[in-house]
């Protein structure tokens, strides 16, 4: 962080550990690093991990993300990515990303929304709860305009499903968020994602989900002419839903 700066930059070399059978980065590596580097500029600002736990009794969690790719950097690729905070609201904290090539040029760009969550009684608290201050009051978005508010085209189908084990929760002891994005990416073969890659990707966490959960995973591609394809996952325990993502391709 420069001083007096929201800004915080990370600079990254794609593994072979994070790319798919193209070569190119998968989605699920990318909002792996998006989740790393979110994570140390906020201990950068004072409010990290362990900040929250041990001081608020808190935790953050991704609520929703959008995500514009120009370009899916590859295997052996050098990529920064600049993230920054904006001004919080009563529940979100606002944070965007944008990743560049090593010419500077920016290929991908997201923005997200984030709460803080109590670790005991697991409910979302009120911004105000960890009186966070930011250096300075950055106004700039990387993707303009709100997120959307989405819903099947009317074509939803069974896709598969999928129970909830150890490799798929993380330190907050739920589904972490890329995992979510490798179950997206499971509805589909590989071929139509050689065929189709991903354009954008907006994705809604709704709920918890937790080892043993049975998640089954829907899918509508009754828009794939127009280039759009939606999925949800609905946990069979208690039937609600725990995420919704809209997804455009090329």
């Amino acid at each position: 962080m420069a001083n007096g700066s929201s800004l915080y930059k990370g600079q990254y070399h794609i593994e072979l550990r994070d790319v798919d059978f193209t070569k190119k980065l998968k989605l699920s590596a990318l909002f792996s690093l998006f989740q790393d580097i979110a994570s140390l500029a906020a201990e950068d600002l004072g409010y990290g991990i362990e900040t929250l736990e041990k001081k608020y009794k808190v935790a953050w969690i991704l609520t929703r993300i959008r995500v514009d790719i120009l370009r899916h950097p590859t295997w052996d690729e050098n990529i920064t990515i600049e993230t920054w905070p904006l001004q919080p609201s009563k529940i979100d904290f606002d944070r965007d990303f944008l990743v560049k090539d090593h010419t500077g040029a920016v290929i991908i760009k997201a923005a997200s929304k984030w709460v803080v969550m109590g670790l005991n009684d697991r409910k979302i608290k009120r911004t105000e709860s960890i009186n966070i201050h930011y250096p300075e009051n950055r106004t700039e978005r990387a993707i303009e305009g709100k997120f959307g508010k989405f819903k099947d085209f009317g074509g939803l189908e069974p896709a598969y499903q999928k129970v909830i084990g150890y490799s798929d929760i993380d330190f907050n002891g739920h589904l972490n968020n890329s995992k979510y994005v490798d179950y997206i990416m499971d509805c589909f073969l590989p071929d139509f994602h050689k065929r189709h890659p991903i354009h954008t990707i907006e994705i809604n966490f709704n709920q918890e989900a937790l080892p043993g959960d049975s998640i089954t995973l829907y899918k509508d591609i009754s828009k794939m002419d127009e280039h759009e394809l939606y999925v949800e996952g609905i946990n069979q325990t208690d039937h609600h839903t725990i995420f919704k993502s809209h997804i455009t391709i090329h």
